[in-house]
């Protein structure tokens, strides 16, 4: 196949480019891709043809319809589960798209000709959504003569500066959980699911105890957590070490030692000191589990496959 027109190409280089992704956003690329099937059976240009009632959302972009043009393509990594229906700009970037179209005048050629060129379309997009499956996973630094938190702490500080802790932070918690508690379910959600999708009480419900995970503890955490207490359940709120003595404070504010407020940092690393009693060789072991248990969890839970984490070869 053929290099798409350098118009489409332009068109592509003018979306939003989303920091976590390091390029547009998986819906952008998702709706795109449904399009231009469709064009591929019936070439109307028309942007109403391809909205749905309201404009706020294209026709037919689900997140079936993307697996189905991607698997077409030999590639069967999930991706956009959406399909594309939650991307806010993703109207306006269809129709800049079917513009461009109109531009390149393919309502000149033959069926077969224009079909080649919109498929050629497709292929670039796909060669992006292998770049996304492709980027580089989180490097851990296991130094062993570091303390069990620092290991933990650096490793956050890594997911921090590539806008991926929120994520990082919850599969962890739910890695270090399962390691610890290996006869008891751990669920194991999308980052981005929301409790109430669910119906969770929390991030993850041990016993009586549900678990909330925050990088950045804001008001809505406090109200789930005085919830949790209405239900009968304890809280335990989890944030980075540089916000555990505000999160204290609040948390007291809200309701006076109900609940409770630990570091990610002390809450992984101090299990795994105790997992490995203590000695150096079985820690090593446990933090290999660890990280093997947590890119299980990511590969079976997220899209973004770049949250998972390197195993550095001195965990190998």
């Amino acid at each position: 196949m053929q290099q798409p027109p350098e118009d489409f190409v332009n068109w592509y280089s003018s979306l939003k480019i989303v920091k976590v992704n390091k390029g547009p956003a998986n819906g952008s690329i998702a709706t795109a891709l449904v399009v231009l099937g469709r064009l591929m059976d019936d070439f109307d240009l028309d942007f109403t043809s391809h909205v749905a009632k309201g404009g706020m959302q294209i026709k037919g972009a689900s997140g079936n319809a993307v697996a189905s043009i991607l698997g077409f393509f030999g590639e069967e990594r999930p991706f956009a589960k959406e399909g594309g229906r939650t991307n806010r700009g993703g109207p306006a970037e269809i129709k800049a798209l079917l513009q461009m179209l109109e531009g390149l005048g393919l309502e000149n050629d033959g069926k077969v000709e224009r079909n080649e060129v919109l498929q050629n379309m497709q292929l670039f997009l796909i060669n992006r959504v292998k770049d996304f499956h492709n980027r580089q996973k989180i490097k851990l630094i296991f130094n062993p003569i570091l303390s069990t938190w620092y290991v933990v702490h650096n490793l956050l500080l890594t997911a921090i500066s590539e806008s991926k802790a929120g994520p990082v932070a919850q599969h962890l918690i739910g890695a270090k959980l399962q390691l610890r508690f290996p006869d008891i379910e751990v669920s194991n959600e999308a980052a981005s699911t929301a409790d109430m999708q669910t119906k969770r009480p929390g991030d993850f419900l041990i016993e009586d105890t549900a678990f909330h995970i925050t990088i950045a503890p804001m008001q809505a955490v406090y109200e789930k957590c005085l919830y949790n207490i209405s239900q009968g359940y304890k809280p335990l709120l989890l944030v980075p070490d540089n916000k555990l003595v505000g999160a204290r404070q609040i948390a007291e504010q809200v309701i006076e030692q109900q609940i409770a407020v630990e570091s990610i940092e002390s809450f992984v690393s101090q299990n795994m000191n105790e997992i490995s009693g203590f000695g150096k060789f079985e820690l090593t072991n446990s933090f290999k589990k660890l990280i093997e248990i947590y890119n299980l969890r990511v590969d079976q839970a997220e899209t973004d496959k770049s949250l998972m984490i390197e195993l550095p070869s001195n965990l190998q």
